[in-house]
């Protein structure tokens, strides 16, 4: 299972432990997940647009889920009560027609 470390909204250099980042997983409907180590404060839609960069994806047809909820662009992960380690998942729309 491959992964890419990247960093949103983290300008400390490696190695220096911050209290207020945590590292969070996505994972999408591939099974493929991706690290990214973010701001607790930092809106999760930077994350999310982060995300459907690097898997070429349009950001309006995937749904980000936190527990089995929809996360919003301004949500943070302090909002969301979100811990060091803790996954997302990355799912496509289901649309009916």
């Amino acid at each position: 299972m491959a992964s890419i470390d990247t960093q949103v909204g983290n300008n400390k250099p490696d190695g220096v432990i911050n209290s207020n980042s945590i590292n969070l997983n996505v994972k999408g409907q591939d099974g493929q997940v991706k690290k990214f180590r973010v701001k607790k404060t930092i809106h999760l839609g930077k994350l999310m647009s982060a995300y459907c960069e690097l898997q070429s994806l349009d950001i309006k047809a995937i749904a980000f889920l936190y527990d089995g909820r929809y996360i919003k662009l301004k949500n943070t992960p302090a909002q969301l009560e979100m811990e060091d380690g803790d996954e997302i998942d990355a799912m496509l729309h289901q649309t009916s027609g």
